[in-house]
């Protein structure tokens, strides 16, 4: 699955914007989606209850809550085949020519890390079913992904915008410096009006803009660039509000990393708020 788009997705709210966002990367690069959809591992035994009620009636009970199990797994099966059926529809009916999907159970992050070998990007909404509510906050799979997966991440909003304008968020980092080496290399950017940023002030602010806007250039891309005031977190949120920015790349840690984290403090900040696309990379 070289370069494959992994699409991860649930019956959450976030699954359109998902599919939708998988579509573009996928229509503009030419690559192959492969969905993804996980159930939950299979339950634990029932705990032996011969000593609280009579056997009769335990093995009753015992009998009604495997049948049960049993039922709810089945359509959980059902129902996750339907949402892999419907997702493949709708990339298809928007342009994507190969699609492949997976049905799996079992645990969320080995489920991933199976399908990531020759896999290019991996698509997934910002919050799950158990977390479509909680409005401002990162879903518990999300940041779990975030930290285990080796591909880079693509961070799908609740709506999806039409990509028009995009904006680097570049301090210079190495993985900053891959995130513009990613947009070099890929189709999905070519025209599309893209601005590089960076909080602070100074020489080396101007130097490293000049750096990303260079590698940029050399690949045929033409990019603004602009110093913003104020904390990286604030100023890149208050930039693409101002902007009308469409979406985000950045990388996944910056000067500042403290190595006991996984992501730094601003990235999740910024992904927690971001109402576009984020791009993550390592």
């Amino acid at each position: 699955m070289t370069n494959t788009i992994i699409a991860l997705i649930d019956g959450s709210a976030f699954a359109r914007p998902v599919l939708d966002l998988a579509a573009w990367a996928a229509t503009r690069n030419e690559a192959p989606v492969h969905l993804l959809h996980v159930l939950p591992p299979k339950p634990l035994p029932k705990p032996d209850l011969s000593g609280e009620i009579g056997l009769g009636a335990r093995s009753t009970l015992l009998s009604q809550l495997a049948t049960l199990d049993e039922q709810r797994a089945g359509l959980a099966m059902v129902q996750g085949r339907a949402l892999l059926d419907d997702a493949t529809a709708r990339l298809e009916a928007a342009g994507v020519s190969r699609v492949t999907s997976q049905l799996r159970q079992g645990d969320l992050l080995e489920s991933v890390a199976a399908q990531e070998h020759g896999g290019g990007l991996l698509v997934l909404g910002k919050r799950g079913e158990t977390a479509d509510q909680a409005r401002g906050h990162l879903g518990s799979n999300f940041e779990r992904l975030l930290r285990a997966a080796k591909l880079p991440v693509l961070m799908a909003p609740r709506q999806m915008p039409q990509i028009r304008r995009a904006t680097i968020a570049y301090d210079g980092s190495p993985s900053a410096r891959r995130a513009v080496e990613r947009v070099t290399r890929l189709p999905a950017y070519r025209g599309i009006e893209i601005e590089i940023v960076r909080a602070g002030n100074g020489p080396e602010a101007e130097a490293s803009l000049a750096q990303a806007q260079t590698a940029l250039a050399q690949s045929g891309i033409t990019a603004t660039t602009q110093i913003l005031p104020g904390a990286p977190e604030a100023a890149i949120l208050a930039h693409l509000r101002a902007s009308g920015s469409d979406f985000l790349v950045m990388g996944a840690y910056g000067h500042s990393r403290i190595r006991s984290l996984v992501v730094g403090s601003t990235t999740t900040a910024i992904l927690q708020k971001a109402q576009v696309p984020v791009l993550l990379v390592r």
